[in-house]
C-alpha cells in the first residue's frame, strides 16, 4: 500500500516512514518511530524537550493536556485545554488539536485541524485533514476483538492486527459526531458526513 498515494509528501515529513508496507505496522511502532524521530530533535534548539515529549517553541499548549512519551509537536500546533496525547503522537506543522480530545498512537499530518471532544487511535492523518467536533476513529472491535481487515483495491487484507483505526488521505473531511469503523481507509478529499458510521464493507 503506497502511502504517499493517500498523504503526499509523508516521507519528507518523516523520511522513516518509508521502512514500512503498510499503514498498520507504522500504527503498531508508533511509540517507537515517534522516540528515534525525538532523539534526533535534540540537536534543535527550536524545541523544547522533557521526558519524551517535545514541543517546538512557535506551539500553543494550553492547561490541563496530558503528554506521555513518546509525543513530538510541531511547528505552529495548538493543544487545547484537556487533550490527551499518549503512545507515540506525532503533529507535523500547524495542526490544530482543540479541547477534549485523545490521540493515541497516531500521525497527524500539516495543518489538519481535529475540532474537539474528539478520538482519533492508531490513525495516520493526511495534510489539511478536518475532523469536525465529535468525530470518532474507532481502533478496536470491542464486541468481537477479532483481527482488523482493510479493503485496499477491492481486495480484503488481513493486518494482523487487534488495533488499526484509519489511514485519512489529505483533504479529507470528517463531519460531527462521524464514527469511523477500524480499518477505514479513506482516500484523498473523502467526506464522510455529519453523524454516519463509515463501515468500508457495506459497499463489498
Amino acid at each position: 500500500m503506497e502511502l504517499d498515494k493517500y498523504i503526499k509528501n509523508c516521507f519528507e515529513v518523516l523520511p522513516g516512514l518509508a521502512d514500512y508496507n503498510y499503514p498498520w505496522e507504522i500504527t503498531a511502532k508508533a511509540n517507537e518511530i515517534v522516540g528515534n524521530y525525538l532523539t534526533n530533535l535534540s540537536l534543535v534548539e527550536d524545541y523544547e524537550i522533557k521526558n519524551g515529549v517535545a514541543i517546538h517553541k512557535t506551539a500553543t499548549v494550553e492547561e490541563g493536556v496530558i503528554m506521555k512519551n513518546n509525543v513530538v509537536i510541531g511547528k505552529n500546533c495548538f493543544v487545547g485545554a484537556g487533550a490527551y496525547l499518549r503512545g507515540g503522537v506525532f503533529l507535523a506543522e500547524n495542526v490544530s488539536v482543540g479541547p477534549g480530545c485523545e490521540i493515541k498512537s497516531s500521525f497527524i499530518f500539516s495543518k489538519s485541524r481535529i475540532a474537539h471532544f474528539n478520538f482519533i487511535g492508531d490513525s495516520i492523518v493526511g495534510a489539511d485533514v478536518n475532523f469536525e467536533a465529535g468525530a470518532i476513529v474507532a481502533n478496536f472491535f470491542n464486541d468481537t476483538e477479532k483481527e482488523v481487515e482493510v479493503i485496499f483495491n477491492e481486495e480484503r487484507i488481513q493486518t494482523g492486527m487487534k488495533k488499526f483505526g484509519a489511514l485519512v488521505g489529505d483533504h479529507a473531511r470528517i463531519g460531527a459526531n462521524a464514527v469511523l469503523d477500524p480499518g477505514s481507509v479513506l482516500p484523498p478529499s473523502a467526506i464522510v458526513g455529519r453523524l454516519e458510521h463509515y463501515d468500508q464493507f457495506r459497499s463489498v
